[in-house]
C-alpha cells in the first residue's frame, strides 16, 4: 500500500447488544473485503487456559484491563504500513485464546468495533472517525441474555449475575461515558438505516478521494 493512500481507521463502539457489531457488519458488507479490514476488539481478550474454569468464568471481561490492546495498537500500526497482521481468535465459550489466529490484510479502510474502543485513548487517537451506537438499556441486556445463551452456551441465570455484576457497572464507568468522543452517534443501532446509508456514503468518497490523490501524485 503506498504511502500516499493512508488507510482510514473507524472505530465502532457502544454497549453489549447494542448492535454495533450490527453496523460494523453491514459497512463490511457494503464496502466489500476488499476495501475493509474488520477487527473486533473482543478477539484480543487475554488468554486464561492458565486458570480453573469457574475461575475464568468469574473475571470481569468488561474493564479495559481485560483486553490486549497494545497488541491491538501493534496491529493497527502495521496494517496502516501496509502489512499483513495475525489476529488472535478468542474462544467465548472457554474464555481462552485459539491456538490458530486469523490473518488480516490491509485495506483502504481498518474497521475496529468493541464496547470499549472509545474508552482507550491509544485506539482513539489512532481513528479517523468514531461512532457509538446508542441502544436502550433494556434492549442491549434482552440481546445480550439471548446472544449467551444461543452462541455461548451460558445459563440465564450466570447471564443475569455478570450483567449485575460487572457488564452494567462496567458500563456506567467506561463505556458510556466514551460515547463524548464520538464523532458520530447511532441511535437504534443497525436498525437505522439512514445514519448507516449516510456512514457508508462517506466512507465511499474517502476510498474514492484517496485513490484521486493516489493518482496525482502517482
Amino acid at each position: 500500500m503506498s504511502e500516499h493512500r493512508k488507510p482510514v481507521i473507524v472505530g465502532v463502539a457502544g454497549g453489549t447488544g447494542s448492535g454495533k457489531t450490527t453496523i460494523a457488519q453491514a459497512i463490511y458488507n457494503a464496502l466489500g473485503e476488499d476495501k475493509v479490514a474488520y477487527i473486533p476488539h473482543d478477539a484480543y481478550y487475554y488468554d486464561l487456559s492458565h486458570l480453573p474454569f469457574e475461575e475464568r468464568a468469574r473475571q470481569n471481561y468488561d474493564h479495559p484491563d481485560s483486553l490486549e490492546t497494545p497488541l491491538l495498537v501493534q496491529h493497527l500500526k502495521a496494517l496502516r504500513q501496509g502489512y499483513a497482521v495475525d489476529i488472535p481468535i478468542y474462544d467465548f465459550a472457554t474464555h481462552t485464546r485459539r491456538k490458530e489466529t486469523r490473518r488480516v490484510e490491509p485495506r483502504p479502510i481498518i474497521l475496529i468495533e468493541g464496547i470499549l474502543v472509545l474508552a482507550e485513548p491509544t485506539l482513539r487517537d489512532m481513528m479517523d472517525i468514531k461512532i457509538f451506537v446508542d441502544t436502550d438499556a433494556d434492549i442491549r441486556f434482552i440481546r445480550r441474555l439471548q446472544r449467551d445463551i444461543k452462541e455461548r452456551g451460558r445459563t440465564m441465570e450466570a447471564v443475569i449475575q455478570q450483567y449485575l455484576n460487572t457488564v452494567r457497572v462496567m458500563h456506567l464507568e467506561f463505556v458510556e461515558p466514551s460515547k463524548r468522543y464520538a464523532d458520530i452517534i447511532i441511535p437504534e443501532g443497525g436498525f437505522n438505516t439512514v445514519a448507516l446509508d449516510m456512514v457508508i456514503a462517506r466512507l465511499r468518497n474517502m476510498i474514492e478521494e484517496s485513490v484521486r490523490i493516489s493518482q496525482r501524485v502517482g
